[in-house]
C-alpha cells in the first residue's frame, strides 16, 4: 500500500519536509498503526501519540482503516473565507489573512440593525512567554482543513446559542437569537502587540453575543489546525508541541 503523509508545524520542521510518500506498507493499516510505523522509521519525529490524523478534511479516530492512495495529514495540537453576504455571516465566516487584522473593521462587518449587541475578541501577541522575550510569532495553517473545521464549530455555536437552539424562551422567535459571526486569523509573521486572531459576533441580545464569542475562541484553539511558533533571541518553540 502507498500513502502520502502531510506534516505541519513542528513535525514538518523535524522531518525536513512537508510531505512523505511511503511505499510497501501493510495492506491493512489503521491510523494508529501508521503512527507507530512512522515513529520507528522516522525517530526524529518523536512520539506521535498526541498527534491527530486527518483523511481529506476530516479528523478521524486512530482505529480508522486506511486505503491505498490515501493522503493522511498528521496534525500536532493546534495553538488558531466565505463571501461576506448576509446569509454567510449568519452561518459564520472564517478567513485566514497574511495582512494585519483590523478589529474595528471586523465589528463593522457583523453589525446589523437587528442586533443590539456586538462583542469582539482580539488575541494579541504578548512580549514575553515561557520566561523568554518574544521577538515575533510565525503562524502556519492547514487551509483546507481549517475552513472545514471552523464551519463545524460555527454549526455547534448556532445550535447552542443561535436560532437553532432548542431551549428558546416562550414567545421568542428564532430571529431573536440571530447570530452574525466573523473570525479572522493571521498566518505568517505577527509582531509583538499585533492581533493574531479576531472574533466578532453580533446578536439581538448581549448574552448570546458574549457566550458565542467565548465558545468560538475556545473551540478554535482546541481543534482548528493553525499552529504558532514563538521566536526568541536564542531560538524558537512551537506552542503545544509535546515532542
Amino acid at each position: 500500500m502507498r500513502l502520502t503523509i502531510r506534516l505541519f508545524a513542528g513535525l514538518k520542521e523535524r522531518a525536513g519536509a512537508d510531505a512523505l510518500v511511503l511505499d510497501d506498507l501493510p495492506e491493512r493499516l489503521d491510523v494508529r498503526g501508521l503512527k507507530r510505523l512512522l515513529e520507528a522509521r522516522r525517530p526524529e519525529l518523536g512520539s506521535l501519540g498526541h498527534v491527530r490524523g486527518v483523511v481529506g478534511t476530516t479528523y478521524v479516530p486512530d482505529a480508522t482503516e486506511l486505503k491505498d492512495g490515501d493522503e493522511v495529514a498528521l496534525l500536532p495540537p493546534v495553538s488558531g473565507g466565505a463571501p461576506d453576504a448576509e446569509h454567510a455571516l449568519e452561518a459564520g465566516v472564517f478567513e485566514l489573512s497574511h495582512a494585519p487584522l483590523d478589529p474595528a473593521a471586523c465589528q463593522k462587518r457583523v453589525e446589523h440593525a437587528s442586533c443590539g449587541a456586538a462583542v469582539v475578541f482580539t488575541g494579541l501577541t504578548r512580549e514575553r512567554n515561557r520566561d523568554q522575550d518574544v521577538e515575533r510569532l510565525d503562524y502556519e495553517a492547514f487551509e483546507a482543513m481549517a475552513g472545514a473545521e471552523m464551519a463545524r464549530i460555527y454549526g455547534h455555536c448556532r445550535a447552542r446559542f443561535g436560532p437553532e437552539r432548542p431551549d428558546r424562551e416562550p414567545g421568542r422567535e428564532p430571529s431573536d437569537y440571530r447570530l452574525r459571526m466573523l473570525t479572522q486569523h493571521r498566518t505568517g509573521t505577527v509582531r509583538v502587540g499585533e492581533p493574531s486572531v479576531v472574533i466578532a459576533v453580533a446578536s439581538p441580545h448581549r448574552d448570546a453575543a458574549f457566550m458565542a464569542c467565548r465558545f468560538l475562541i475556545d473551540e478554535l484553539k482546541t481543534s482548528v489546525p493553525v499552529w504558532k511558533k514563538e521566536i526568541y533571541a536564542g531560538g524558537h518553540h512551537w506552542i503545544n508541541d509535546r515532542s
